[in-house]
């Protein structure tokens, strides 16, 4: 990928034009940037431990640049008043010619970790990224479920 806005569109194609949460985005990156860094250009953000796990304020940024070019849209909900990320049809149409650049394994990587972000409850997302990744939990102030 040769810019952090074809990853992040790349990325989120394969939701189509789906929903994504704030905590999904987050992670969704995350994920990426430490499993298959090496095979998209490098990492394409700085996250570090926090509230929640991994963050980096730049996926937020990256996300309203996109959204100026037409190619994201953002949508607050009125239940929590937090944000929706979703591709337009533009930005799937962007995303989908940069996904079919990459390997057939990083493509399969990607599908899989859009499945997973995307299928998880906040509280359930938040601790399995606790458990792949303890050092993230360091300045957490979520209270992870224990069984």
């Amino acid at each position: 990928m040769n810019t952090r806005g074809s990853f992040v569109l790349a990325s989120m194609s394969p939701a189509g034009t789906g929903p994504f949460s704030p905590v999904q985005v987050q992670k969704l990156f995350f994920l990426l940037d430490e499993n298959v860094a090496e095979r998209t250009g490098g990492r394409h953000f700085d996250f570090e431990p926090y509230d929640y796990g991994p963050f980096d304020k730049d996926v937020y940024l990256e996300l309203e640049t996109l959204k100026e070019k037409g190619l994201v849209e953002i949508l607050k909900t009125y239940s929590h008043g937090s944000r929706i990320y979703k591709l337009t049809d533009e930005g799937l149409k962007t995303g989908s010619k940069d996904f079919d650049k990459l390997s057939k394994p990083v493509q399969q990587y990607i599908c899989a970790v859009v499945e997973f972000v995307r299928s998880l409850t906040f509280a359930q997302l938040v601790s399995a990224i606790y458990e792949a990744y303890p050092e993230m939990r360091v300045n957490s102030v979520f209270a992870q479920e224990t069984e």
